[in-house]
């Protein structure tokens, strides 16, 4: 009799439907999914990166340009670019849920999203802390939550060693620049401004809320940054060139000491667990940093 209660309880298991997934996205919307995803279209390569490091990187079916991490990615059919979609070959992957970049997809691309009836999480990480939460909700979203939730404790765990190994580090004054026409940056509403702070640096433009403002020569050399940073946009720019556009400038502590540095965009301005190995270059370049303005 106890075996033909457990299989009975095993058979109707079976035939039962999923319980329906609740969740609020990083826009402050409830989310609603009958079911973990099983076909998921996104719309930014952080997005693809996060849900790999999920678990649920076989889930994804359709995503933009520039996904390219980890290798399987690149196979992933596109949609198009992370500000501009094909929404008629997104219907046709036929995903049951779409995940979208507040603050990379156009406006009009987030306007269209909503008229869809395929559900939609906007993901839009602007902390270190709220990165290791997208990893925690897509497990959610995807049924993967066993490897989601290791995978960002191990996040955790190396931001926190990061953390405390350079607590008591003297600061040192930190610029990125992502392009030079026009001039911008990533300020304090960038994730950024928190990988700095790991390593005991700060943002000289981490007083502005916005992501990624447009800031002017000038106020790049009041602000007078110790160390300044780049990356090659895949190969479209080079360090020499860039530091040679900087001489101009000798005056700024970074250009004075030659503390220029490219550095992997992608790591670094990504919002992925790929962040902690961005801070740990950054830690070894701002001690270095440090041997000249704190030679003490």
């Amino acid at each position: 009799m106890k075996w033909l209660s457990a299989l009975s309880f095993l058979l109707l298991s079976s035939v039962l439907p999923a319980s329906p997934i609740v969740l609020v996205d990083d826009g402050q919307r409830e989310v609603t999914l009958p079911g973990p995803a099983q076909r998921i279209v996104s719309l930014a390569p952080h997005i693809t990166e996060v849900l790999f490091a999920a678990g649920a990187g076989d889930r994804i079916v359709g995503t933009v340009s520039y996904s390219d991490f980890p290798e399987a990615a690149k196979a992933i059919p596109l949609v198009g670019s992370y500000n501009q979609v094909n929404f008629e070959r997104i219907l046709a992957m036929n995903p049951d849920l779409i995940i979208g970049w507040y603050e990379g997809n156009s406006a009009e691309t987030v306007e269209k999203l909503s008229l869809l009836k395929v559900p939609v999480y906007m993901s839009d990480p602007k902390t270190m802390d709220s990165i290791s939460r997208n990893i925690r909700q897509f497990g959610v979203l995807t049924g993967t939550e066993a490897i989601a939730d290791r995978a960002a404790a191990q996040y955790d765990a190396r931001r926190a060693e990061l953390q405390q190994a350079n607590a008591n580090k003297p600061p040192v004054k930190v610029f990125y620049q992502v392009w030079e026409d026009p001039l911008y940056t990533l300020a304090g509403g960038h994730f950024i401004t928190d990988l700095y702070h790991l390593c005991g640096g700060v943002n000289v433009f981490g007083d502005l809320s916005e992501a990624s403002p447009i800031v002017s020569v000038e106020a790049i050399v009041t602000r007078n940054p110790q160390v300044m940073l780049t990356g090659g946009h895949h190969g479209k720019r080079s360090i020499d060139n860039w530091k040679q556009k900087w001489e101009t400038w000798g005056s700024m502590d970074a250009v004075k000491h030659n503390l220029m540095f490219f550095v992997d965009q992608d790591m670094y301005t990504r919002s992925t667990p790929r962040t902690v190995d961005a801070a740990e270059h950054l830690c070894g370049i701002l001690d270095k940093a440090r041997k000249v303005y704190y030679p003490q």
